[in-house]
């Protein structure tokens, strides 16, 4: 299993925004139905920083590789793009 800690960091006052999209676009919901997917969530930091975390847990590499040609995998590099400065990756093995 893999677990992924994504923390995007939004341009200032955007976090709302950018979250708001992505779940308007239905990102979350698609990649949850994914097979191989056992975690997407978001988390907003209790200091209101303009931050988000995504925590997700994929089967393995092929999964995630798989997640990572879908459309609304697309439509996310899109809103990022468009709304963050900036986005820090941490990758973690995990027991079954």
């Amino acid at each position: 299993m893999i677990a992924l800690n994504v923390t995007y960091q939004c341009r200032p006052g955007k976090r709302d925004e950018f979250l708001g999209k992505v779940l308007a676009e239905g990102i979350d919901t698609a990649s949850r139905a994914e097979p191989g997917n056992f975690r997407y969530a978001f988390y907003l930091p209790a200091d209101g920083s303009d931050e988000v975390l995504l925590v997700e847990k994929w089967q393995d590499d092929g999964a995630l590789d798989t997640h990572r040609l879908q459309p609304h995998y697309a439509k996310l590099a899109a809103l990022k793009a468009e709304y963050l400065t900036g986005t820090v990756i941490e990758r973690f093995e995990v027991p079954d």
